[in-house]
């Protein structure tokens, strides 16, 4: 195995059995105890702040870390809002750069390749995220000592009430077990800690659980007053009316009727007593003040975690949205840049030591997030420009389409005008070409259709168009009757013929069809 050393210089021996084994473990019997005591149930302003202090100061970061976990439990638009932004970079392929063309460096570069293509990643990079919520995300890597090269065959999550701050500079991170209650410092090689910077200072201070305590405090406050409210003004008052004469039997059968009417919707009571359900007041406008007390504290939730809120509450136009995702996005990118910093620096630089040794340069673990473009605005700007003789590269509009470049053999498609010539028959080669002037002046469509229709008016005469048509109009003018009009008509058939027209329209008709091939063309 390669020498390793450490910052100072000082030679590490890898220790084969840690770096295989899940050290942080947890269990009932230990320090690491699987089933904490819940803290969002009991939540109130003053044990919040405590739990805020305590953190900071590294007393008890275990209570303020089951609060952030309780929190993604509990309010439902929180989860929602943190797993939005969480997947917007864990779905994410991965790509690997070479660290130079060197030979060596590529190889290298193909394996951690073969490293991100591994089932487990997607996985990593979500759990990774979870710092995004509670300030630091940590995973212990288990790596496979028995083949070459050693490679990850698994990542566990280690949940992070079990991390502590170090006692001087409170900036270290620690794991506590059952022979180190105050922590230790974690195994080099062993775990990969994402510290997402949420905001500049203490990694103990950040996390957005830290900016959404008190909306969760708020609502979950507002959530239960409101449910006490529906309680009182949204259910009708049960009264049940008994004579003077009524007996304690009687009374007590209206009584049991007035509390079971609710549930049963029915009961049975004697015909000289009444019960009426009275409609209780709204409340001076108590519902919505409450709805709109919660949906304020869910906007402060999104704007703190997406940086907006326009994707997640009603109201808003698609433009509006469009906008705002802008912002969205560059908040994906900063979380997209950290993310693969960590990877390079606490999974893929570990990879290559154990493996072939310390590198002055190392390959490069990218996870881009890509930007959404409108490729419909982008082809219909682009077209005009070809026309005028701008050139554009064919493989950088296949890849904006994300389209293959079509190997030699393939069927490929066609534009339709291209289809179009070729469905005509093959001309001679030796064939004479009519060479038409640069300068001719082409003459529009409709101009041409205008010449043609005034030329077959004026031969109209001279084909008998006046003889044709003349018997018809006084044919009209005498009907006295529709009956007395078909029977004329019929008469007429027998001497009016349409064959004079026939020569006309079909040279027409030929005249129009060539001109129409002529302008294809």
């Amino acid at each position: 195995m390669t020498t390793i050393l450490d910052a100072r210089g000082n030679p590490i021996k890898p220790d084969k059995p840690a770096l295989s084994e899940d050290i942080a473990l947890a269990h009932t019997t230990s320090v690491r105890n699987p089933r904490p005591n819940s803290v969002a149930s009991t939540i109130t302003p003053q044990r919040l702040a405590g739990l805020l202090r305590s953190v900071v100061d590294g007393n008890n970061p275990q209570d303020y870390m089951t609060l952030a976990e309780e929190i993604e439990e509990r309010d439902l638009h929180y989860a929602s809002v943190l797993r939005t932004r969480k997947l917007a970079v864990a779905a994410l392929p991965p790509t690997v750069e070479a660290a130079s063309e060197d030979a060596f460096d590529k190889q290298l570069a193909d394996e951690v390749r073969l490293l991100m293509e591994s089932d487990q990643t997607p996985e990593l990079f979500f759990d990774l995220l979870d710092g995004l919520g509670k300030g630091m995300g940590v995973c212990q890597i288990l790596w496979d000592t028995t083949v070459t090269p050693w490679v990850p065959k698994d990542y566990k999550w280690v949940d992070p009430r079990y991390l502590r701050p170090d006692a001087e500079t409170l900036s270290e991170i620690m794991l506590i077990s059952d022979d180190a209650p105050q922590g230790k410092p974690l195994e080099p090689y062993k775990f990969i800690v994402h510290l997402p910077r949420t905001k500049s200072g203490s990694i103990w201070r950040n996390g957005l659980t830290r900016l959404c305590a008190v909306m969760y405090m708020l609502k979950s406050f507002t959530v239960r007053d409101w449910w006490a409210f529906a309680e009182v003004f949204g259910i009708p008052i049960r009264v049940g009316k008994y004579g003077p004469n009524a007996t304690p039997e009687q009374i007590a059968t209206l009584k049991n009727a007035i509390a079971t009417i609710a549930s049963d919707a029915g009961a049975v009571i004697p015909d000289s007593m009444m019960v009426e359900l009275v409609e209780t007041a709204k409340g001076n406008g108590g519902d919505t003040l409450f709805e709109n007390m919660a949906r304020w504290a869910d906007e402060q939730t999104s704007k703190a975690v997406l940086g907006q809120t326009m994707t997640t509450d009603d109201g808003s136009s698609r433009a509006q949205a469009t906008v705002h995702n802008e912002v969205r996005l560059d908040i994906a990118k900063w979380d997209a840049r950290q993310l693969e910093a960590t990877i390079n620096e606490y999974l893929v630089k570990p990879f290559i030591v154990l493996n072939w040794g310390v590198q002055k340069v190392y390959p490069r673990v990218c996870i881009r997030v890509p930007e959404p473009e409108d490729l419909k605005m982008m082809v219909d700007s682009l077209m005009p420009l070809i026309d005028r003789g701008m050139k554009v590269s064919e493989s950088a509009m296949q890849d904006k389409f994300g389209l293959a470049a079509p190997k030699p053999d393939e069927v490929t498609l066609q534009p339709l005008s291209a289809m179009q010539v070729q469905a005509v028959q093959p001309l001679a080669m030796n064939r004479q070409q009519q060479r038409l002037a640069i300068n001719r002046i082409q003459q529009p469509n409709e101009q041409a259709i205008d010449q043609l229709t005034e030329e077959a008016m004026s031969d109209w005469v001279e084909v008998g168009g006046e003889d044709f048509m003349n018997p018809l109009i006084e044919l009209g003018k005498t009907a006295t009757s529709f009956e007395e009009f078909n029977a004329g008509l019929l008469a007429l058939q027998e001497t009016l013929g349409a064959e004079t027209f026939t020569p006309q329209l079909a040279d027409y008709l030929f005249r129009m069809r060539g001109m129409g091939d002529a302008q294809d063309a």
